[in-house]
């Protein structure tokens, strides 16, 4: 056969793989709003880089009839593309073919790619849109699944992997997304859960719909199994482009540097914070008073609101910033907002992104409802995650830090590399009004005017702790510093830590407090 017609039946052959689950099953897939697997590629990746691999794989399952079944790539897209000049690794589950289930061939293209991005050293992102595992070829789909976790958790802190989820992600499959640093979903489009409304009402007599049990808004604001939320797949494809900007490729790179700006005129830092300590602000006023042209980029928006997570940058280097949040429960730390921080901060001790925590909390939630919960567990979590954090630390106290909440906010005593305060922060084991009930509690009840003698005593004990010089005067604090200042010293501190060793002892690994 000539190679002229060796070329045309190539093309041939192209064709009708692109064809996916034919002409009804697209049909099927953009009535339910959603965008076929190529061209969610295409989408996200930059124009004309995206290479495919695999096209003409099949499946090899013969049961229940699946040897007269064609299943186009196996229900699954693999290959490299880039995202602004830079190289990625992508697959995407193709809703079309077999509903996107996934058989031994079907998981086989997948773990090729997360080995090829874990070998390269780029970026893996995973589009998931699944009907789960292929019943037909039984044991064959668990094990495919359980090669994906193996790989997910081989490459976790070497190269960043992020889950998109555009579809079902149900049972098994789930754990893939939850094993990776970033979760993405669309409103009315994710789904995941491990055991659907189906089995439940059948277990349980339960009944729920999926959009209720495991929908976008349920993973972004209940669960905090998703990082970031969108109304449409294309602004999906948006908030990924923007957090590759931050990120680097692999743990033994930094990101990309930007030409440095300054915030804008419009964010003064010094009018945002109120001076009355109960008074409630929006924190990430103050991170976009300090940030590279006041662009902060939050993650995990929608859950445990009391403490606030994200990226942004100064002189142009990616930043970490982690910051009680006044406006929600006073910015306490609780069981989620411990274990939001502790991963963030994993996350940018792995990728060697700097941290800028600034600090602004009453302590930890006290309550039946926390300590059942296992507020000390989760709480240990921050505490851990801080103190095994290598990368620059630099810390700012705005106002409140007391008791476990003041070590656990990358205190100097878990090795933080400069604290810094300013002439707001009240720095003790507790408030004024509850220290001042426990130390001079005899006196208070002796006095004629125990109410009198109360307001005379914690007002004596806001003079004595209500300030940053006691912490100061012992060193913890580097310097007490105007609010005006505070984005010059942290450019000066990350300019200075930029060629930071930390030894540690040698250990396999060390047992965080899961």
């Amino acid at each position: 056969m000539p190679l002229k017609n060796k070329i045309e039946e190539l093309k041939k052959r192209k064709e009708e793989v692109l064809q996916g689950g034919g002409e009804k099953a697209v049909a099927k897939q953009v009535a339910m709003g959603k965008l076929t697997a190529r061209e969610r590629i295409i989408a996200l990746l930059d124009e004309d880089s995206f290479n495919e691999y695999d096209m003409f794989v099949e499946h090899e399952a013969r049961d229940f009839g699946m040897d007269g079944k064609v299943l186009h790539g196996d229900g699954v897209i693999i290959g490299t593309g880039t995202i602004y000049g830079a190289p990625v690794a992508i697959y995407a589950q193709d809703f079309t073919v077999a509903g996107g289930s996934l058989g031994s061939m079907h998981a086989r293209k997948i773990t090729k790619i997360m080995d090829y991005a874990l070998r390269m050293r780029i970026p893996l992102i995973g589009i998931n849109d699944s009907g789960g595992a292929r019943i037909q070829e039984g044991v064959n789909s668990l094990a495919g699944y359980g090669e994906i976790f193996w790989r997910n958790t081989l490459s976790s802190g070497i190269i960043p992997q992020i889950s998109v989820i555009l579809g079902p992600c149900a049972g098994g499959a789930v754990y893939s997304p939850a094993l990776t640093d970033f979760v993405f979903v669309v409103n009315n489009i994710s789904k995941m859960f491990i055991t659907g409304p189906e089995v439940i009402k059948s277990v349980l007599g339960e009944e729920i719909s999926q959009e209720d049990l495991g929908g976008a808004k349920v993973h972004s604001m209940i669960t905090g199994n998703a990082h970031f939320y969108s109304e449409s797949e294309y602004e999906c494809f948006e908030q990924i482009k923007k957090l590759i900007t931050f990120i680097p490729w692999n743990n033994t790179r930094k990101a990309r540097r930007f030409e440095p700006k300054e915030p804008k005129i419009s964010y003064k830092i010094e009018d945002i914070v109120p001076g009355d300590p109960k008074e409630p602000y929006d924190v990430r006023d103050v991170i976009r008073a300090i940030a590279d042209d006041s662009d902060f980029f939050e993650i995990q928006e929608k859950w445990a609101a009391n403490i606030v997570i994200g990226f942004g940058r100064l002189n142009g280097e990616t930043v970490g910033f982690v910051a009680n949040q006044p406006l929600v429960m006073a910015g306490v730390l609780d069981v989620d907002s411990s274990d939001k921080a502790a991963r963030f901060v994993r996350y940018c001790d792995a990728f060697n992104i700097p941290l800028v925590t600034l600090v602004d909390l009453p302590g930890y939630l006290p309550g039946i409802d926390q300590e059942h919960a296992g507020v000390i567990r989760h709480g240990a979590k921050l505490l851990y995650a801080y103190s095994e954090a290598t990368v620059p630390k630099m810390t700012v106290i705005l106002r409140k830090a007391y008791g476990g909440g003041y070590i656990a906010m990358s205190s100097r005593h878990l090795r933080a590399d400069f604290v810094f305060a300013w002439p707001s922060a009240e720095i003790a084991v507790m408030g004024p009004e509850g220290a001042a009930n426990i130390i001079f509690r005899k006196e208070i009840a002796a006095a004629e005017d125990p109410e009198a003698v109360r307001r005379q005593k914690v007002e004596e004990y806001k003079e004595k702790f209500a300030n940053p010089y006691v912490a100061a005067a012992k060193g913890y604090i580097d310097t007490v510093i105007e609010p005006s200042e505070t984005r010059k010293l942290l450019l000066h501190a990350l300019e200075v830590s930029s060629t930071k060793v930390a030894d540690r002892p040698f250990k396999k690994h060390g047992i965080p407090p899961f």
